[in-house]
């Protein structure tokens, strides 16, 4: 119980709630029975976890005890109300152990502090105990695990607290992804997230930042459900929440770095399925609109000083500003690959990150960001791929993987250095 009163003692209604929680037996207080349904489904991405490592990587990580004592807390719940309150406490005791241990703060397990692995994993297995919960009480399932979900990404109990004269720097990182192939996967955006999520920074020129930071899902439903603009528009409306620059982070490209100088407003991805399997719905022929995109340019640039980057980050990765777009011109009905970016009245295919979530992070949140606060700076980076696995498939890491993943979260944070200098100094 200690461990989880410390990773939430920035959330003082989860240090009322869990001690109750915790302690509970499995008895809703009305009297009537909380049991677990082995019977329902998991989804794809729930599936995975019948491979022993994902288990290994929530131990090596530390947070085997959310799992272990999360149901005990679920039936604790005396009502609908009580479960929404805990499902937000856990989501963000669960958030800010993975911060804390990424940034050292809190030692635990076997694996790199940095490693993003067990967060994913744990968080999924605390979705199936979820799912599997049945109260003696109605409740919303897909509301309850969206409030958990937010939660134990950053997206709530994550403001700025920096003072005048402290550059607020907001990002955005994803979870792992590709798992069918290699469940072992990580992803260094997700990674240099928790690493850096309230974090001072000095920038370039010498003035002080400090960076918030969110971990989004590789899940299409959750992209049109809105999860980036929720996580965006507090940090786009001005006042003390606001940022003042914004950087949507992902895995891109093998042993380099690109800022993306365009994205585009289409999903164009398929056959390449999401987390959950599912498909964009979208391909290079036939691109397709995200449902509940709001309006908006078919590409938007960059606005981030990517020639400081560029000019000044190079090492031990170069850095390249990509401007690639894939784009159905006017008039015409095939897609076309171009080198330097889009032409007047063209339909867009693809972004200089593709067609896939990576692309669509960045245009959704700099099309809110030229709705909400045009001046700010935005764009989006792409990492070098993260390799050096070990080819033992029963190892979960090893030197050159870890070397591999150091390198590249500490040039996101060169890169961060550069990109949030104030253009008027």
């Amino acid at each position: 119980m200690m461990l989880l009163r410390r990773a939430a003692s920035a959330a003082s209604l989860l240090c009322a709630l869990l001690p109750i929680a915790v302690a509970a037996p499995a008895q809703a207080a009305d009297g009537a029975a909380c049991g677990t349904s082995l019977t329902v489904p998991l989804d794809a991405e729930q599936a995975r976890l019948a491979d022993a490592r994902t288990t290994a990587l929530v131990e090596g990580g530390g947070f085997g005890d959310f799992v272990r004592r999360f149901p005990a807390a679920l039936c604790g719940v005396r009502g609908p109300a009580e479960a929404g309150r805990l499902l937000d406490g856990w989501g963000e005791a669960l958030w800010q152990s993975a911060v804390r241990r990424a940034q050292g703060r809190r030692p635990a397990g076997d694996l790199p502090a940095a490693d993003d692995r067990p967060l994913y994993w744990t968080r999924l297995a605390m979705t199936v105990q979820l799912s599997r919960w049945e109260p003696g009480f109605p409740v919303d399932r897909p509301a309850l695990r969206g409030r958990f979900e937010d939660a134990s990404r950053g997206l709530t109990d994550n403001a700025f607290r920096a003072g005048p004269g402290v550059r607020r720097v907001f990002i955005s990182g994803f979870d792992p992804f590709g798992l069918d192939a290699e469940p072992r996967r990580a992803n260094p955006s997700g990674s240099a997230a928790l690493q850096l999520s309230g974090r001072r920074l000095t920038l370039a020129d010498g003035s002080p930042a400090e960076v918030r930071a969110v971990v989004l899902p590789v899940r299409y439903a959750d992209f049109d459900a809105g999860i980036v603009e929720r996580a965006f528009a507090p940090r786009l409306t001005g006042g003390p929440a606001s940022a003042d620059v914004i950087t949507t982070i992902s895995q891109g490209y093998p042993g380099i770095f690109t800022l993306e100088a365009w994205a585009g407003r289409a999903r164009s991805a398929d056959p390449y399925p999401d987390n959950t399997g599912a498909l964009s719905g979208g391909t290079r022929e036939h691109p397709v609109t995200a449902p509940g995109l709001g309006p908006g340019a078919e590409f938007i640039g960059t606005t981030l000083p990517a020639d400081s980057v560029t000019g000044s980050v190079q090492a031990p990765y170069p850095v390249l500003l990509n401007t690639e777009v894939t784009e159905i011109p006017a008039g015409a009905a095939a897609p076309v690959d171009r080198a330097d970016g889009p032409t007047p009245g063209s339909r867009a295919v693809a972004g200089g990150g593709g067609g896939y979530l990576s692309n669509e992070v960045a245009y959704r949140s700099n099309r809110l960001r030229g709705e909400l606060a045009p001046a700010m700076p935005g764009g989006h980076l792409h990492t070098p791929v993260l390799t050096g696995l070990p080819a033992d498939p029963r190892l979960l890491t090893g030197p050159e993987f870890e070397h591999n993943e150091r390198a590249i979260t500490s040039e996101v944070r060169s890169v961060l250095e550069h990109v949030a200098v104030p253009t008027s100094r």
